[in-house]
């Protein structure tokens, strides 16, 4: 898919990873809509990204925010939606506060999957349409000290998969793209530390946003998931998931010293 002269809806567009797929996006000439809660931010965004592109102030995790995106885009139906919205609280799960845990489970799984169905029939109309949902490596592998952001993206490569599936016949491309470890102001100080101590690789915002580049280029929807040896990871999680038992109980005690700060 041709992403030049493209309508593109991107939420989170003011976090790290979403300042950097705008960025990338406009590069190749997409006509942007951004979205995310601070408006400042969006504003600013947009005029150095240059002309053609808007902000939409909107919270996606409540009702209305949902609704204001869906009236605002009312005639300029979007040809891409990139849900890319998220949050990420690392811890102990049984120290983690329960209204906490609904919080993420909210932003990072229900809001994109009722924002894509409110935006569903505006992507059916156009000749053709694609929808990328940013997940993670955890999605595919459940890893101490973030149990509940784990379910999360668990949850939406699911829905990403069915949904491809059940729309295998229409016109919308569907992705689902796991970055590894990304440095980004959604990850704490401890998140941070614990991947420095355990020697775990991190990518720059911009690597994530040329691999989505790529991936929405491609003719049919797929998965694909970022970085060595973290795929290879992914992969054995699947066939042998008694071997990351053991490589992570083994890091166990300097994850949960890490997830205690």
């Amino acid at each position: 898919m041709d992403i030049t002269d493209r309508n593109v809806l991107l939420t989170g567009a003011s976090g790290g990873i979403g300042t950097a797929i705008a960025e990338c996006l406009a590069e190749r000439g997409a006509r942007l809509t951004l979205a995310g809660r601070n408006k400042e931010k969006l504003d600013i965004m947009a005029s150095r990204l240059g002309g053609g592109h808007r902000t939409i102030s909107a919270d996606i995790a409540t009702p209305g925010g949902r609704q204001r995106l869906v009236d605002a885009l009312a005639g300029g139906e979007p040809d891409i939606l990139i849900n890319n919205a998220g949050t990420l609280d690392f811890g102990l799960f049984d120290e983690q506060e329960p209204d906490r845990i609904e919080a993420m489970i909210h932003l990072n799984l229900l809001a994109p999957i009722l924002l894509t169905r409110a935006l569903l029939p505006a992507l059916e109309s156009r000749p053709e349409a694609a929808i990328v949902n940013i997940g993670s490596t955890f999605g595919s592998i459940g890893h101490p000290g973030f149990a509940s952001y784990c379910a999360a993206k668990f949850g939406l490569r699911g829905f990403t998969e069915a949904l491809r599936r059940e729309l295998a016949e229409s016109n919308i491309h569907i992705h689902y793209l796991a970055p590894r470890a990304t440095r980004t102001e959604l990850n704490s100080h401890p998140v941070t530390a614990m991947n420095e101590s355990l020697g775990n690789a991190t990518d720059d915002p911009a690597t994530v946003a040329a691999a989505l580049v790529e991936l929405i280029a491609r003719d049919r929807g797929e998965n694909r998931y970022m970085g060595w040896p973290e795929k290879l990871y992914v992969r054995i999680n699947s066939l042998l998931p008694g071997l990351i038992d053991r490589a992570l109980a083994r890091q166990l005690r300097t994850i949960r010293d890490f997830a205690r700060e």
